[in-house]
């Protein structure tokens, strides 16, 4: 389970400002310390910078765990996790969060805010946030994937 005081870093494209800025002020009010990292220009955003700084720095411990959000979030994914020693997940439902957080600990949610409305959004970083990671064969499988990573050139 997270802290209370998780430091939580959140970046969003075009499709994510508003929804980052919201997450912001929700998170912030429960005690998490947060960082914005959406850009506030109205223009077209590229995601995988975005992804990129998110995951360096949940990666290199600055923050515990990142939020990105994107239109469909499916870029988003995939950028976030060429990232070594970041493991994201698509938060589309309640299982796929509670197999993202429980069975994969992903330390990176993504959300796509044409595929869930706010108030879902919400709630699934919620539970997000509250599912612990069950560990057991799951961490052998994380050991496996960190292997991967190791692996590639």
């Amino acid at each position: 389970m997270i802290s209370t005081l998780a430091r939580i870093v959140i970046t969003g494209d075009h499709h994510g400002v508003r929804l980052a800025g919201r997450l912001t002020d929700v998170l912030t009010a429960r005690g998490h310390v947060v960082a914005n990292l959406a850009p506030q220009n109205a223009g077209i955003v590229d995601y995988p910078p975005l992804c990129a700084d998110v995951g360096h720095r949940v990666a290199n411990g600055e923050a515990d765990l990142g939020i990105v959000i994107g239109g469909s979030g499916q870029g988003e994914v995939i950028a976030c996790n060429k990232v070594r020693g970041i493991r994201a997940g698509l938060a589309y439902s309640e299982f796929a969060v509670d197999i993202s957080r429980g069975n994969n600990d992903a330390n990176v949610m993504v959300i796509g805010t044409k595929v869930i409305d706010e108030e879902t959004a919400l709630s699934l970083v919620d539970r997000w946030l509250a599912t612990p990671f069950k560990g057991a064969e799951h961490a052998i499988r994380i050991a496996q994937i960190a292997q991967m990573e190791e692996d590639r050139h």
